[in-house]
């Protein structure tokens, strides 16, 4: 399935002639699933077992299964970081399941997220991540 970037569809919708126009060409590259169906998407595809990327992530189970249920309607953007950590997503993975939630991608201009980006790229566990984070005066991840 081809696929369009989000620079291709902001593009295309600054030069559309009418919303509908854009709709009905772009219809297939628009998002029109919910978090909690995107992260059982993740579990499938990446053969994961919610149980051990909850563990993994090291968030609270209650918490989590709210999360993967659709429940918690509104997730802090720290514990779906650790969601992501304990699903070993990439850094577009990880952002992409940010913006889907409606909240900021990892952004490396932020000396926090940079952080928190360095240790997605090198494979870092949530521990890890937060005592670096802790030495170097940010906010842990919980």
């Amino acid at each position: 399935m081809k696929t369009k970037s989000t620079t291709e569809l902001l593009k295309e919708l600054s030069g559309a002639a009418s919303f509908d126009e854009f709709v009905k060409q772009n219809r297939e590259f628009m998002i029109d699933k919910s978090l909690s169906e995107h992260l059982h998407e993740l579990l499938t595809e990446k053969k994961l077992k919610k149980s051990d990327v909850i563990k993994k992530a090291e968030l609270s189970s209650d918490y989590a299964y709210q999360i993967f249920s659709g429940t918690k309607s509104a997730p802090a953007r720290d514990k779906l970081i650790c969601l992501a950590i304990g699903m070993d997503l990439s850094v577009d993975e990880t952002n992409g399941l940010l913006k889907l939630a409606g909240l900021m991608p990892l952004y490396p201009k932020n000396m926090r997220d940079s952080m928190i980006l360095f240790g997605i790229n090198n494979n870092k566990g949530v521990c890890e991540i937060n005592e670096m984070l802790f030495e170097k005066g940010e906010e842990t991840l919980g």
